[in-house]
This record gives structure tokens, C-alpha cells and sequence, in this order.
């Protein structure tokens, strides 16, 4: 059968990435959409979409019958799944067919027999794949530690947990299986071996219904946070031949084994003496497969669709493969505060363009990051002839990158791809866990300067000033009043004062500036420092002999200055502090917009609590996260409780301290998933 329209049954950037490969096949494309979505970028891309009525996954696109009724009402005569959702679904996959659809992905069988992980190593066994011993948890000892738990159905890092002490088994245990539960609705959870500093090795597969199988290469994903993938590439660095032979294999026999076609990842954990354990097949498309397009020159969407028209693989073997990819994932997430996800309007989103870069995002500037769905705002993606090259050419594009908004991941992207471990390929899934103090500490960079370039443009900001690349006219007897900034007057005989916070770390800049009588503002009490040029949006300064160019972007209280090597973010302050800005001690605000989904037991005012326990769970962008007591004390107000909807620094308690009670150090409100 010819596909002539598809309704893909998801959203943000593989929805568009699903669409761009459509309309180069001349596919008619149908979008879905939740209200949270009735703006997005997948719902202006497409050419039809259908509402589903409502904003959380739950009840919009994890909603399998509105999803099928959907492609009935625009007319679609086939359904693609995406990643994550309703993808891995066999009962979705069953409906889609039943209602005379064409399915874009693998058999219901191969879904089923791959969506448990417990039955799916069972199955592997039998098809000779290696793979870890399982455990069984209510007879472990201290040999087998550590342990890690695994949610038996869904993914992305959910359910999951490393135990290191088994008095620490059962708790762990109840709290993987709670979060399995509401994640999959499926409690089940198993245990096996942790292999410390493990290599997350996957292998790309296709198939097709006439008995052909390829194996497309390998890809490295270890580096990770709260499990969940940030960096890839392809192939896999460091590998012996016999290694890759052994995984292809393995892989191919996985995919024949459950009698598989269309695209798929079987996913691997590499110990560091190289030794490969089965972890998982994933009967999907991966976030990360343009790293293997890339580097095989395919479009492995295309291909998903000839196999579900029934027409085989263009050929008996896949095409050779050239070069090397590096993919990186842009969050809305602040990893210095324990990768919270963050959210709001992303005023501006530029990546440079140029051989060899690829771009996939679900956001174009003046979209909104809402708190309903994943952080990922974009994929970056560098393809070159060798690794360092394809490194340096994507830490480059970010650094390079104008992103206003939300705060992201970019700086620790760019310090990753930059790391000597990484540059040397000495990758595991603990790096992370290693490296994240330093990969998140204060920059090199230089926000004193980056300020005082938000000042000289705000300073010739005004009904005197050239808009476009001129720089200020001299202010004249008789001409316009000088400007106001702030809560004083721009004298031109004094040093002018303005004050930012730079944003996230807090740290407070304060630059001093002169305008005299030729209107081109000059820095006060910064020698070595000389303005070349000024306009409301670009100052060029000599700085010790160097000319520094940068770019300025106001919005609202927010000043993004984007120079050649780093980008800043600063909050213009006020001349005298708002005291209204204080809130009592104890306080514990909601860090983000979210769900609150459960207290501590027992938890009411007046009861006792300890520094560091976890007192309510609050549920925002697929992840959980726990709110901590800062201190021991006494809960002397509650305002939260399970079901309610809360906005960032919403007060939800406040703890009062017991000043007898020994202070124990508190991380910030922890993820969970």
C-alpha cells in the first residue's frame, strides 16, 4: 500500500523531523495536538491537526483511541508513533491496524515480546545474546552489590535506582516500583548486576519483510544524567573489531529472534574489560538515530516508511559507513541545581548553520516551554570526516548559539565536549557523576565586560539614539533631556551606576559609565578598557588591545549579551532592594511549575521534622522531584496537597528551625526520575 497521508501521534521535534521527511515524499502530514500545544511548531508545520481536547499526556496523547479517531476524522491512511508516548505500545499499534490503518512500525508481537524487559532477556537467552545474570533482591548479600533496579516495562530512566547498601533494598524497591507504576502502569520491577563505569553501547537495526536485517554501526551513549542520554555519537570510539562484530551480531539476532522489521536499538551495557550485556531493545525510533543517518548517509524515517509499504531494503547489506557524528541534546534544565527543568517563554533560539551541522527542534523564538512535556528543546547534531573534527565543530555551534529564554544545558555541553576524558574517549555512564561539579563551576569567561556592554547599549537607548549601526549623536543645548535609567537621572558630569545579577549563579555586577558631551558613553573606573562602537543592540570594546564584539537582546528585566565565546544572561537591578522580595525563613518554595503529587506520611503543621527529608513530591516535565526540609524543625504551615497545580515560587511550607538541633548540609530539591 502507498502512504499518502500520515498522521504522526506525537509532538515537538520528532514530529517535525517526521514531517521534513514527508514532504520531501510528497506525504500529506496530519498533526495531533493538547491545548498546551494548540501554538506549537509541529501543529504550524503540519498540513491538517486535530485537537485533543485537554493538556497532560495522560489524557491528550497517551490517549490511544482519540489518536485513531483522529487519523479517521483528517483523512490519514497511516499512523507513525515517534519516541515515547504510545510508541512502544502494543495495544496502540493492535488499534491503529484494527481500524484499517497502516501501522509505521514494528509487528504487535515484536512490541509485546520486547516490552517487558524481564521476558525480553528471557527470550535473548534463548537467541544466544549475553547478558547479565539476573538477581533476585529478597535473597541478595553484600557479593552482589551494587544492585540496580529497573522498572520492568517503559524507559528514559524511570523506576530506576543503583543500591549500594542493602539496608537500603527495600526502600529502594517500594519507591521503584511506586514510580514504575505511575510512569507505565506497571509496578514490576527486577534487579541485575551494576556494572561500574559501564559503556552504553547501542546498535541501530532495519529490517524488512523479505529476511533482510542490517546492522547499522554502533553509537555511544554513556554520558547521561538521572539516566537519560545527553550526549551520542556514532560509531562507538574505542571499539576492537571483534567487539563491533560481536554487537552487530548480537543485535541482528535480537531483531530475527522476535522476527522484527522496520527500525529499531538493541542496547548494550560494555564493561570496562569490554564485555557486552543485553540491556534492552527499544521497537522505536531512537532520539538519537541522525548521529547513524549522518555518518551512513540515510533517512531512516524514509526507510520506516518503503518497509511499512511492504517494499524491501534498497539493498542486501546497508551502505558503508563514512565519517563520525556527534549528537547533543538541548534542555531546558539548570544542571547546577540538580538538572532542574525549567520553563517559560524561549525568547530566541539561533543555531549556526554550515556544512556539516544539523539542527531537529520542536521551538522556533517566541515559543513557550510549558511544564507539561519532556525539557529537550533541540537536538544539535555535527557530522566530519574524523571525532575530533565532528567535537569541535559541535561545541563550537553551541558556544556560538543565541539562546534566550529559560536557562539550558548549552555551557555544560560545550565543557563536556571539551573534557579530556571525553576527548579521549574514555566515556562511561559515571562521568556525570564525576565531573559535574567542575563542568558546572563559575566560567572563564568574562560577565564583568559582558555587563558593562549591556550598559553602554542601554546608555544610547533612547529617543537620541541611531537605531540600526550608527552610534549616538551628540546631545546639543536645547536637544532632548538626558535619559532616565532606573530610579536616578543620567547626569552627564557624574559616573552613572547600574547594577545586574547575572543569571543562574546570582552573582551581582555593578558598572559605573560616563556620557559626555559627544553622547558616546564611556566606562567609568575600567582602564584598559576603550568604546569603539555603540548602538542600542551591538558595543564593540578594545579590551587590553583586543577588540570584543557583542550582541545585545533586551527583554522585559532580562539583558542576553552574546559575545564570541560565551553568551551571558543578566537581571537589571533596581537602585535600592524591594524588601517585599524576602520571604520568611523556612520557606520552601516550588522550584518549578508542577503537580503536587504526594506528602511525607503524616505530614501536617505542627509535626517535627529532619534537615534533608523528603517532604513533598512534585511532578513537572515527566520527572519527579523531591522537596526537602531545610533544616530540623518544626512544619509550621502547609499549603500543598496532593492534586494541587502550583507556579514557580509558590509557597507550599515552612519549616521553623529548632535551634538546639545539630545543622546537617541540604542539597537543593532533588529529580527523582
Amino acid at each position: 500500500m502507498t502512504i499518502t497521508t500520515l498522521l504522526v501521534a506525537n509532538r515537538g521535534e520528532i514530529a517535525c523531523r517526521i514531517f521534513r521527511t514527508c514532504r520531501d515524499l510528497g506525504i500529506t502530514t496530519v498533526a495531533v495536538y493538547s491545548d498546551a500545544d494548540a501554538d506549537a511548531l509541529h501543529v504550524r508545520e503540519a498540513d491538517l491537526a486535530v485537537r485533543l481536547p485537554g493538556a497532560a499526556p495522560a489524557g491528550t496523547y497517551l490517549r490511544g483511541d482519540l489518536v485513531v479517531a483522529a487519523a479517521r476524522a483528517a483523512g490519514a491512511d497511516a499512523v507513525h508513533p515517534g519516541y515515547g508516548f504510545l510508541s512502544e505500545n502494543a495495544a496502540f499499534a493492535a488499534a491503529v491496524q484494527d481500524a484499517g490503518l497502516v501501522w509505521v512500525g514494528p509487528p504487535v508481537k515484536a512490541i509485546e515480546l520486547m516490552a517487558s524487559k524481564t521476558r525480553a532477556k528471557e527470550l535473548m537467552a534463548g537467541a544466544g545474546v549475553p547478558l547479565l545474570a539476573p538477581v533476585d533482591p529478597a535473597t541478595a548479600g553484600p557479593d552482589e552489590l551494587p544492585l540496580l533496579l529497573k522498572a520492568a516495562a517503559g524507559g528514559g530512566g524511570r523506576g530506576m535506582r543503583i543500591v549500594r547498601e542493602l539496608d537500603a533494598l527495600p526502600g529502594e524497591l517500594l519507591a521503584a516500583a511506586a514510580e514504575a507504576a505511575s510512569a507505565f502502569g506497571d509496578g514490576e520491577v527486577f534487579a541485575e548486576p551494576y556494572v561500574e563505569r559501564g559503556r552504553h553501547v547501542e546498535v541501530q537495526v532495519m529490517a524488512d519483510a523479505h529476511d533482510t536485517v542490517w546492522a547499522l554501526g554502533t553509537r555511544d551513549c554513556s554520558l547521561q544524567r538521572r539516566h537519560q542520554k545527553v550526549i551520542e555519537e556514532a560509531p562507538a570510539p574505542g571499539l576492537d573489531e571483534a567487539l563491533r562484530t560481536r554487537l552487530h551480531e548480537a543485535a541482528v539476532a535480537a531483531a530475527r529472534a522476535v522476527g522484527y522489521r522496520g527500525a529499531g536499538t538493541v542496547e548494550f551495557l560494555v564493561s570496562a574489560e569490554g564485555r557486552p550485556y543485553f540491556l534492552e531493545m527499544n521497537t522505536r525510533l531512537q532520539v538519537e538515530h541522525p548521529v547513524t543517518e549522518a555518518v551512513f548517509g540515510l533517512d531512516l524515517v524514509a526507510l520506516q516508511l518503503r518497509v511499512a509499504e511492504g517494499e524491501p531494503l534498497p539493498s542486501p547489506e546497508p551502505p558503508q559507513p563514512s565519517g563520525h557524528a556527534v549528537e547533543a541534546r538541548l534542555y531546558a534544565e539548570d544542571p547546577a541545581r540538580d538538572w532542574q527543568p525549567q520553563t517559560g517563554a524561549l525568547l530566541t533560539l539561533e543555531v549556526p548553520e554550515g556544512p556539516g551541522l544539523r539542527l531537529d527542534t520542536g521551538y522556533t523564538g517566541g515559543d513557550t516551554i510549558g511544564v507539561h512535556y519532556d525539557p529537550m528543546i533541540a537536538k544539535v547534531i555535527a557530522h566530519a570526516p574524523t571525532r575530533t573534527e565532528a567535537v569541535r565543530l559541535l561545541a563550537r555551534a553551541l558556544e556560538r548559539a543565541r539562546i534566550h529564554g529559560p536557562v539550558t544545558n548549552r555551557d555544560l555541553l560545550v565543557r563536556s565536549l571539551r573534557h579530556p576524558d571525553f576527548a579521549a574517549a574514555r566515556l562511561d555512564t559515571g562521568f556525570y557523576d564525576r565531573h559535574l561539579a567542575d563542568l558546572t563551576a563559575p566560567g572563564a569567561g568574562d560577565p564583568a565586560t559582558a555587563a558593562l556592554a549591556a550598559t553602554l547599549a542601554e546608555a544610547v537607548r533612547g529617543p537620541e539614539a541611531v537605531r540600526g549601526a550608527e552610534a549616538v549623536r551628540p546631545t546639543r543645548p536645547g536637544g532632548p533631556a538626558p535619559a532616565r535609567f532606573g530610579a536616578w537621572r543620567n547626569v552627564p558630569s557624574q559616573p552613572q551606576r547600574k547594577r545586574y545579577r547575572s543569571e543562574p549563579d546570582g552573582t551581582e555586577h555593578e558598572v559605573a559609565y560616563r556620557t559626555p558631551r559627544t553622547g558616546v558613553p564611556e566606562p567609568h573606573g575600567t582602564p584598559g578598557t576603550r568604546v569603539l562602537t555603540a548602538t542600542p543592540d551591538r558595543v564593540t570594546l578594545e579590551v587590553d588591545g583586543v577588540t570584543r564584539q557583542f550582541t545585545i537582546t533586551t527583554h522585559a528585566d532580562r539583558v542576553h549579551v552574546d559575545a564570541a565565546d560565551a553568551s551571558y544572561t543578566f537581571t537589571a537591578l533596581p537602585r535600592f532592594t524591594d524588601p517585599a522580595t524576602h520571604t520568611a525563613p523556612g520557606s520552601l518554595l516550588a522550584p518549578m511549575p508542577g503537580t503536587v503529587v504526594r506528602l511525607a506520611e503524616g505530614l501536617a503543621a505542627g509535626v517535627t521534622v529532619e534537615a534533608g527529608q523528603p517532604l513533598i513530591w512534585l511532578e513537572a516535565m515527566k520527572m519527579e522531584h523531591r522537596i526537602l526540609a531545610p533544616a530540623s524543625g518544626t512544619l509550621t504551615a502547609l499549603h500543598a496537597a496532593p492534586g494541587h497545580q502550583v507556579e514557580v515560587g509558590a509557597l507550599l511550607a515552612v519549616v521553623q528551625e529548632d535551634p538546639a538541633a545539630t545543622p546537617v548540609p541540604v542539597p537543593v530539591p532533588e529529580e527523582t526520575a
